[in-house]
């Protein structure tokens, strides 16, 4: 038996946006000291002090962190930021 109801379809649109997040990623060195690295992250990346300081021991043990995401244009201007400072970073 056929149900003589409208059968009422619906048509859903899926929006795909492409969101290319990258990371700002700083490099262990000999040279930078803890405290310049900490205020460096504070300063330049909007770091709170703890955020900085773990940051920096991350830098320290594991030899990189990643301490910021977001799009390109974002990351830009910390990165330079950071090698004006004398601290290896680069965008990836």
């Amino acid at each position: 038996m056929r149900n003589t109801d409208t059968d009422t379809l619906e048509q859903v649109d899926v929006v795909e946006e492409t969101v290319t997040s990258k990371n700002l990623i700083v490099f262990n060195d000999d040279v930078n000291t803890f405290d310049h690295v900490i205020d460096s992250l504070i300063k330049v990346c909007k770091h709170d002090p703890i955020q900085a300081e773990q940051c920096t021991w991350l830098v320290h043990y594991k030899g990189k962190c990643d301490v910021k995401s977001g799009d390109y244009d974002t990351l830009e201007p910390m990165c330079t930021g950071l090698l004006d400072r004398g601290i290896s970073a680069e965008i990836h």
